[in-house]
């Protein structure tokens, strides 16, 4: 019985300090991140093109590919999932990314009559997957790049690995998953850079 406890006891362990262990990186590319939380307001302004998804280079592959294998099994099933995932961007992904990065950032918001720019350019999305026995966490890479009034580049950075998974494991939709990836990446970005 102690064997069990013990064992249970570092299973947990492990499922605490794993995803803490899976946060994302961040590179300046250009530029200084030292003024960045003196900034009030950010208007923002999200790009998908071009971006990798998965195996595929090209989110054009990627898209095919489902769709095909997915009207295959049901007729169009796979356009619809096709629909689902274009539209995830506007009703998910940049809902969420901009919810934790205002709840984060120390004075800096987004908000649309921001002084300053800040594009996120999604430069790579892994959707993972979740089939009960196994799982594939979802995680994004994308460049933040920071506008002055005047439209001179203040920063570059690169993020890469945001994870997106949701607690207890049930998250088998693939936009959930995305989802928390963009949650994560505009928590970490506010943190790093604008929680000053």
């Amino acid at each position: 019985m102690k064997k069990v406890l013990t064992l249970l006891g570092l299973a947990t362990l492990l499922l605490l300090v794993v995803p803490a262990a899976q946060a994302q990186k961040f590179k300046v590319l250009e530029g200084d991140t030292k003024a960045l939380g003196s900034i009030p307001g950010l208007k923002i302004e999200y790009v998908y093109t071009p971006m990798s998804v998965g195996k595929f280079d090209h989110e054009a592959d990627y898209l095919a590919k489902k769709v095909k294998e997915y009207n295959e099994k049901e007729p169009g099933k796979g356009d619809r999932w096709k629909k689902s995932w274009i539209a995830d961007r506007k009703q998910r992904f940049e809902p969420s990314f901009e919810a934790l990065f205002n709840k984060h950032a120390k004075s800096t918001q987004i908000a649309p009559k921001g002084a300053y720019k800040l594009i996120m350019h999604t430069t790579f999305t892994e959707p993972g997957y979740n089939v009960v026995v196994h799982r594939k966490n979802a995680s994004i890479n994308a460049v933040f790049t920071i506008l002055d009034p005047a439209g001179n580049v203040v920063a570059r950075i690169q993020m890469s690995g945001a994870p997106g998974r949701s607690f207890g494991g049930n998250d088998y939709d693939t936009g959930e998953r995305i989802e928390e990836s963009y949650a994560m990446a505009g928590k970490a970005l506010a943190k790093k850079y604008f929680g000053k």
